[in-house]
């Protein structure tokens, strides 16, 4: 804890899974105290656990730091152009950003799954929500920017709300009078500087949206990539339990055999000694009546 600055310990935190935020809050709170740290240790041990969606996105934010920029430049680019698009323009923004929420918010619940923790449908739902407000809403994009969301973000109930700045009403004080309306020239002017700025910004915003979900195809390919070398090698771990199962039982096999030869060994020694005991005793027998045949048979003198 000594060596760590504060900022890198509260953002390990936050991507650490609810269930086990206030224990590792209150390891880190003690080690920043251990270390003399007492303000740190303050402001660790004041941070609030978040909410499972909260949790995730958080994850997202880190784990996929390109495509969290992207994602923050195409919510920039997006309330730019809608300030001035048509109908027509807007339905098309809207529909880009339902593709894109729906693809990060796919892969902060792979993200979820990955460290243990299923989201509910519930949960995918407020993900969804904060994704969508900070496409919409400055306020939210920065908060989500920090990494330390605790919980789920609401966006605005019109696209851009609130982050519009609004003209202040001019302050009245006496002057000259006001300058004549602009000519008719000078109005086809500005519209048509209006239309330029308003194709720019959609350009900009399709762009931001085209490489975003370019970057999420790219992540789809790779996840899908990575899921097959592991599928691959949870087959072969597989086939490799299956031979050393097959290996343990036929060890045993020939463990029995060899205790059973043992075991047939020892019989057969102790046969062959009983044979060799019983041997000796018949010749001896038969030496002994041997020479008493010869004793017997012997003249007398």
């Amino acid at each position: 804890m000594g060596t760590l600055n504060l900022e890198a310990v509260l953002d390990e935190l936050y991507t650490t899974p609810p269930s086990a935020f206030v224990a590792r809050r209150e390891e880190l709170a003690a080690a920043a105290k251990a270390a003399g740290r007492a303000e740190d240790a303050r402001r660790i041990h004041a941070a609030r656990r978040p909410t499972l969606a909260a949790w995730a996105a958080n994850l997202l934010l880190r784990s996929r730091p390109e495509e969290s920029e992207q994602f923050l430049e195409l919510g920039r680019a997006l309330r730019e152009a809608y300030e001035t698009l048509d109908a027509g323009g807007v339905k098309e923004l809207s529909e880009q950003r339902r593709r894109v929420v729906s693809a990060l918010s796919r892969q902060a619940a792979q993200l979820a799954r990955e460290a243990g923790h299923k989201l509910s449908d519930a949960a995918q739902q407020d993900v969804e929500s904060t994704l969508r407000a900070v496409l919409s809403d400055q306020d939210a994009a920065d908060r989500w920017a920090t990494g330390r969301l605790e919980s789920t973000l609401t966006p605005p109930a019109t696209f851009g709300a609130g982050t519009t700045a609004t003209a202040s009403p001019p302050h009245e004080h006496p002057g000259p009078a006001a300058a004549p309306p602009p000519s008719r020239k000078e109005t086809k002017d500005e519209l048509a500087e209006r239309r330029r700025r308003r194709q720019q910004r959609l350009e900009q915003a399709r762009k931001a949206a085209k490489a975003a979900q370019q970057r999420l195809r790219d992540r789809r390919a790779e996840q899908a990539d990575a899921d097959a070398v592991l599928r691959q090698a949870r087959d072969r771990q597989d086939r490799a339990r299956r031979q050393v199962s097959a290996a343990e039982r036929q060890l045993d096999q020939a463990r029995e055999a060899l205790q059973r030869a043992d075991q047939e060994q020892r019989e057969a020694e102790e046969r062959r000694q009983a044979a060799a005991d019983a041997l000796a005793r018949a010749e001896q027998a038969a030496h002994e009546a041997a020479q008493e045949v010869k004793r017997l048979t012997a003249p007398a003198r």
